[in-house]
C-alpha cells in the first residue's frame, strides 16, 4: 500500500508544473494563463475532448475508458488569493498581493497527473471528467460552470473532490460523510438615523448606540435561539460611519459572514436577524436594513460516496492512514454545488507540518503530489473497473 509506480517517472515534471503555477498565480475567474496550460497538457496527453471557457474560464476534459460505462467526475480548483506571500521559497509569487495560500495549485497539478496516466492506460471502463475549476475563492467557479450546462453536456453518475489538510501527516487522508464545511452567506446591516452636530444630539438619531446594541443582540440571539447542539457563527467584522470627530453621522454598514452547517439553521437564522435589525432600529426611531447574501451552501458528503472515498484512500495509504471521523469546519467550500447535484464526496489529504490555508507562509508540499495522483486512479479503477 503506497503511491502507484507510474507516478515515479512523472513527479519531475509534476513538481515543475506545480511550482510554475506557484510562481504565477491568478485570481477567481482571471485564471487564462492556468487555464490554458492545464488545457494545453489534456490536449497533449490524448483527452478525447478538451473544453475550455466552461463558467467563463473553466475547463473540463473527458477521458474515455475501453468500453461503455458510467461517467464519474474529478474535481480541482485553480485560483489563487489576494494575499502577499512570504514564504521565502525559490518558487515564490512573482505577482505582487497575489499566492497559492490555499493549494489550488498543487489541487490542479495532482489531477493533471492522473489525468496524463488515465490517458495512457485507460484501464477503466465508462468516462472520466476531469474540472478544472475557477474562482473557489468567493467566486462561486463551480456553480458558474454547472449553470454553464457542464452536467446537461456531460451527466455524470458521481463527482468527487480533494482538498490538501496541513498539519496532517503526508501519505494521510481524512474524511466524514454528511455535512463537512459550512455554509457561507454574507450580510450587511445599514442603520440609518438623523444625523447632526455632536454638542447637540439630542435634535438627532444617533445610529451608534443603534449599532452597538445590534452587535451585542447578535450574539445574544446565538447563545439563546439556536439548539447548543447546531453548528453556526455570526461574526460582523466591520463598521463603517461617519466622517467628522464633531458629526454624528447619518448612517452606519455594518459587514459580517454567517456559517451554518444545516440550512434550517441558516434559514433561522437570515429570519431571526432580520426581526433583530428591523426591531431594534425601530426601537431607537432608526431605520434598519438587512442585504442577506447566500453564496455557498453546506457541503455535504454523500454516505455511498464518503465510503467509495475513503476505499480508495485505504488501497492508496492503508487503512490505520484514513480516517473516517474528520471534524467539521464552518469554511467554506464551492464543490458544495456540485454535491447538491450529483452524489459524491470530498476527501482531504495530508499537506504534512504546514502554515494554515490563507497564511502568507503557507505552501503546498510537493511530497504529496504523488499520493493525490495515486488517489485519484485508483477511485477510478475502483469506482469504473474492467468487465
Amino acid at each position: 500500500m503506497a503511491v502507484e509506480n507510474w507516478v515515479a517517472k512523472e513527479i519531475e515534471e509534476l513538481t515543475a508544473f506545480r511550482r510554475d503555477l506557484h510562481r504565477n498565480p491568478e485570481l477567481l475567474y482571471d485564471v487564462n494563463r492556468t487555464a490554458g496550460n492545464v488545457a494545453e497538457r489534456l490536449r497533449a496527453y490524448g483527452c478525447d475532448e478538451v473544453v475550455e471557457g466552461i463558467g467563463r474560464t473553466g475547463v473540463v476534459g473527458v477521458i474515455l475508458g475501453q468500453s461503455e460505462g458510467r461517467t464519474i467526475g474529478l474535481r480541482a480548483d485553480m485560483d489563487a488569493l489576494p494575499i502577499e506571500e512570504e514564504t521565502g521559497a525559490e518558487w515564490s509569487s512573482t505577482v505582487a498581493g497575489k499566492m497559492h495560500a490555499c493549494g489550488h495549485d498543487g489541487h490542479t497539478t495532482m489531477l493533471l497527473g492522473a489525468a496524463k496516466q488515465l490517458c495512457e492506460s485507460r484501464a477503466f471502463s465508462g468516462r472520466v471528467l476531469v474540472i478544472f475549476q475557477p474562482a473557489e475563492e468567493g467566486g462561486a467557479g463551480a456553480d458558474a460552470m454547472i449553470k454553464d450546462g457542464m452536467f446537461t453536456r456531460w451527466p455524470c453518475d458521481e463527482v468527487y473532490g480533494m482538498h490538501n489538510r496541513p498539519n496532517l501527516p503526508v501519505g494521510e487522508f481524512t474524511i466524514n460523510e454528511g455535512p463537512i464545511m459550512g455554509s457561507v452567506d454574507e450580510v450587511r446591516i445599514t442603520v440609518e438615523g438623523v444625523g447632526g452636530h455632536a454638542a447637540m444630539p439630542h435634535t438627532c438619531v444617533d445610529p451608534m448606540p443603534i449599532a452597538a446594541s445590534l452587535i451585542s443582540a447578535t450574539q445574544g440571539m446565538m447563545a439563546r435561539s439556536l439548539d447548543p447542539m447546531d453548528s453556526a457563527v455570526v461574526s460582523l467584522c466591520t463598521i463603517h460611519g461617519g466622517d467628522a470627530f464633531n458629526v454624528i453621522p447619518q448612517q452606519i454598514e455594518i459587514t459580517g459572514t454567517v456559517r451554518t452547517l444545516r440550512e434550517e439553521v441558516r434559514e433561522h437564522i437570515e429570519a431571526r436577524l432580520r426581526d433583530l435589525v428591523t426591531q431594534t432600529c425601530a426601537a431607537a426611531g432608526a431605520k434598519g436594513h438587512l442585504a442577506y447574501i447566500r453564496m455557498y451552501p453546506v457541503t455535504v458528503n454523500d454516505p455511498e460516496g464518503t465510503r467509495r472515498a475513503a476505499a480508495a484512500a485505504i488501497e492508496v495509504a492503508g487503512a490505520d492512514r484514513v480516517s473516517l471521523d474528520m471534524p467539521a469546519s464552518l469554511g467554506g467550500e464551492d464543490f458544495s454545488f456540485m454535491l447538491n447535484e450529483v452524489p459524491g464526496a470530498m476527501i482531504n489529504i495530508g499537506n504534512g507540518p504546514s502554515a494554515g490555508l490563507h497564511h502568507p507562509k503557507y505552501d503546498f508540499n510537493d511530497d504529496v503530489i504523488a499520493w493525490g495522483c495515486s488517489y485519484w486512479t485508483t477511485l477510478v479503477r475502483q469506482r469504473l473497473p474492467l468487465g
